[in-house]
């Protein structure tokens, strides 16, 4: 499934994402820029998140709550090796059946399992991007 979304419709895009995921491990690829983490911060925020949310590119994973409970959002573009996410904990985070929205995943690829969803993140111009599910 493929959708082209203009920045004013954020929203579109993730109820699209929420009706139609297969996985609460959300794996999100595209180039630097695509709007991976603007899309993630409506997404954490539909799923009722208070808390404003920010990249962990330093941390690796933020961690916020909601009456849904947790959402993990993990940013892995700063990572040299796998063993630095197992450090974390991935796997456990993996395993919790709380929410994995995972940024940069081709850097992990072999921690995560079939059990994930792929969305491919493209910049069209300057206010639309195209969302594709794999």
């Amino acid at each position: 499934m493929e959708l082209t979304y203009r920045l004013q419709e954020l929203d579109k895009a993730v109820e699209q994402i929420l009706q139609n995921t297969k996985s609460k491990t959300l794996l999100f690829y595209g180039e630097m820029g695509a709007g991976k983490t603007t899309l993630i911060k409506k997404l954490v925020a539909a799923l009722g998140v208070q808390d404003p949310v920010s990249s962990p590119t330093f941390s690796l994973v933020n961690h916020y709550e909601s009456d849904e409970g947790s959402v993990f959002h993990f940013d892995f573009y700063r990572i040299e090796d796998e063993t630095e996410a197992l450090d974390i904990g991935l796997e456990d985070y993996l395993s919790s059946g709380e929410w994995n929205l995972i940024e940069w995943p081709e850097k992990v690829e072999n921690l995560l399992g079939e059990n994930t969803q792929k969305l491919h993140l493209k910049w069209l111009s300057e206010n639309t991007r195209m969302l594709k599910f794999c």
